[in-house]
This record gives C-alpha cells, sequence and structure tokens, in this order.
C-alpha cells in the first residue's frame, strides 16, 4: 500500500465552520478565564479576612474604572458557561439533538450570556 492510498482522517478542511465549533471553544475558553477569577476571588476573600486595610485596598483595586471591563468579562465567562453546561446536561439526558434545537440551544446560551452580563454589570459593576 502506497502512502497515497491510505485513508486520511478528517482536517479542518473537511468541515465547515459551525455555531457549535465556535460555542466549543468559547466554553474551553471561559472555563480558563473563569478559572484565573477564582484565583481573583481566592485574593480577595484573603483580604477580607486579613482585615481592614488589606480589604479596604482590594476594595479600591476592584472598585477602579480600569477594573470594569475585565469584571464585566468574567461575568461574561460566568453567565456563558453556566447556559452552556445547563445546555451540555440537557443533552446527556438525551434531548436536543435535532440539528435546528441545536442551532437554536446555541444561540440562545449567546443571548443569555449576552443579556445577564448587560443586565448584571449595569447593576453592580457600572
Amino acid at each position: 500500500m502506497h502512502e497515497a492510498d491510505r485513508p486520511l482522517s478528517p482536517h479542518l478542511s473537511v468541515y465547515g465552520w459551525r455555531i457549535t465549533n465556535t460555542l466549543s471553544i468559547l466554553h474551553r475558553a471561559t472555563g480558563l478565564v473563569l478559572t484565573l477569577t477564582a484565583i481573583g476571588l481566592a485574593w480577595w476573600l484573603l483580604a477580607v479576612a486579613s482585615g481592614g486595610e488589606r480589604y479596604e485596598d482590594a476594595a479600591a483595586l476592584l472598585r477602579s474604572g480600569w477594573m470594569k471591563l475585565p469584571l464585566t468579562a468574567a461575568a461574561f465567562c460566568f453567565f456563558y458557561h453556566l447556559a452552556n453546561g445547563i445546555r451540555h446536561i440537557v443533552w446527556d439526558f438525551g434531548f436536543g439533538f435535532d440539528r435546528r434545537q441545536i442551532r437554536l440551544s446555541g444561540w440562545t446560551v449567546v443571548v443569555f450570556a449576552v443579556a445577564a452580563t448587560v443586565i448584571y454589570a449595569s447593576i453592580a459593576i457600572i
């Protein structure tokens, strides 16, 4: 058997770009950001436990204007990861595998994450 005769594995060029590709990559990226956010949360909790001066320093940093974007991004990551995780749980029960349902649930996750982030950021961050 020559090299040209052997079967080829599917490659990215074989598959078209779909919403599921994007959402899968985004789910992994938001999971990474949430891990980094958890480190920030631990830092904040240590500041709270350390007393007044440390807590005030942490609170001042988190209230600063340049922290609004990272905090909003972290909120988006949380809401997206939550909604997409629920979508995956529904799939684990065997529901939602029709192509139309997959697309609809994917866009629902994105719309929910954006809307929840806007609402949360307008109340708690901005």
